[in-house]
């Protein structure tokens, strides 16, 4: 009997081409071999609705997941896979999809999507309040494993690409996304000044994936949208970044909230970011009865987060701790603030960064008793960013793992303005 497969052992196919309307020629994208698990996971936890789908992908798909959990699916017509699809739950040949910690809510009261999605930060903020992801996008194939191992749902690849946003469906009521900030960003802008490359809208590669996110927004012109990025996002090349931003929005007649908030008011955490939320004005004509949560001074402490017996493996080698105090005693020298932070157990932390793995250097525990400081773990990594405990991690390496929580948001900051927007979105009208 073949073994039975798993949602991280299914082996990609080709998918069946698409026809180019102009010419008649069957075309695909490449990237459309990692789409098989998206396509799948989209259509069984959205009740057989995947945007403007292609039902040959989909039959596809599924044919191919259960060729490898099944010995003998060639008797198996398009049709009976059409039954078998229309009645997953029933069948339960699709258990491994929704066997997750952080299932959909049974009785949503409202949809989103979730770009940039990363760890999923937000759909774990959208759904605690009651919402139903309906779209995920996010490129990093290691980061994908982690979101399909904690919400069933492999999410699609690259948003820039048209043959990725055909998958969203025509109406949703939220946009969520934490849009790429490293052309923004303080460090960001630093690296590529360094390597003599544009920062910004004028990075090609990175700074203008924002107007992805504009161009969805004008496309399907959702109720709100919220948006996430880096405090230095507001005076990036003197303001003008930001304005073009601000403008972008506005012109395409959202009224606008936006404010740096840090998360050590959730979290043990000092981390700013600033959040945009924006209402649709053909809806809420700039009346939605909206506000950021209040910020509170940090009442959390990071030993809160830390488990009591953890791995030698993160404990600093002789080398790496003796090389941290020669840098930070040499830029010291020179007047400089560089260098490695030893954490007060009884405090917070500086903000953890996606270069973690390489040292750890930002966020070091003291060990006491002659012993060398030692890097937080992976999942004290996702304490610190507010994930729960059931937040599976281990599909991935420790590198992987450090670099999705230093990429992430902190999540019951998001929730906290989340509960917010959703209020006030629900609620409008209502009075």
């Amino acid at each position: 009997m073949a073994k039975k497969a798993t949602i991280q052992d299914i082996r990609l196919v080709d998918f069946p081409t698409e026809t180019d309307g102009q010419n008649g020629i069957r075309i695909y994208d490449e990237s459309s071999r990692e789409n098989q698990l998206a396509v799948l996971s989209h259509y069984l936890h959205n009740n057989g609705c995947i945007g403007q789908k292609n039902e040959k992908e989909v039959i596809c798909a599924i044919r191919e997941f259960l060729d490898q959990k099944q010995d003998n699916t060639k008797d198996i017509t398009n049709n009976d896979i059409a039954v078998i699809a229309e009645n997953a739950a029933e069948y339960n040949m699709f258990s491994e999809f929704f066997n997750i910690p952080f299932p959909d809510p049974k009785e949503p009261k409202f949809t989103f999507i979730d770009l940039f999605a990363g760890m999923g930060g937000f759909r774990l903020a959208m759904q605690a309040q009651g919402g139903k992801c309906v779209f995920s996008s996010e490129w990093n194939k290691y980061a994908q494993k982690t979101y399909l191992a904690n919400f069933g749902e492999m999410p699609f690849g690259d948003i820039t690409k048209e043959s990725t946003k055909r998958y969203i469906p025509n109406t949703f009521d939220v946009l969520c996304a934490g849009f790429p900030c490293q052309p923004f960003s303080i460090a960001g802008v630093s690296k590529k000044k360094s390597l003599g490359r544009e920062t910004g809208f004028k990075d090609k590669t990175q700074g203008t994936l924002f107007f992805d996110v504009a161009d969805i927004i004008n496309r399907h012109r959702p109720k709100a949208f919220f948006l996430e990025n880096v405090k230095n996002l507001m005076s990036h090349d003197k303001g003008n970044t930001f304005n073009v931003i601000k403008e972008t929005l506005e012109e395409l007649r959202y009224s606008l909230h936006y404010l740096v908030m840090d998360g050590k008011t959730y979290v043990p955490q000092h981390r700013e970011r600033i959040m945009i939320v924006g209402f649709n004005r053909d809806i809420f004509c700039g009346n939605e009865d909206f506000s950021f949560p209040e910020q509170k001074q940090s009442t959390r402490s990071i030993k809160e987060i830390l488990d009591p017996d953890v791995d030698i493996k993160y404990t600093l080698s002789d080398k790496l701790w003796n090389y941290l105090q020669n840098y930070a005693e040499k830029h010291r020298a020179k007047g400089n603030g560089f260098g490695f932070g030893i954490v007060d157990l009884n405090g917070i932390s500086r903000t953890l960064s996606a270069r973690y793995y390489k040292d750890g250097s930002e966020i070091l525990i003291p060990q006491g008793d002659g012993k060398n400081p030692r890097k937080l773990s992976p999942r004290e990594c996702a304490r610190l960013m507010g994930y729960p405990d059931e937040y599976r991690l281990k599909q991935v390496s420790d590198v992987q793992a450090y670099r999705q929580c230093g990429n992430s948001v902190v999540v019951p900051l998001i929730t906290a303005v989340s509960e917010q927007l959703i209020n006030s979105m629900l609620n409008h009208n209502l009075t």
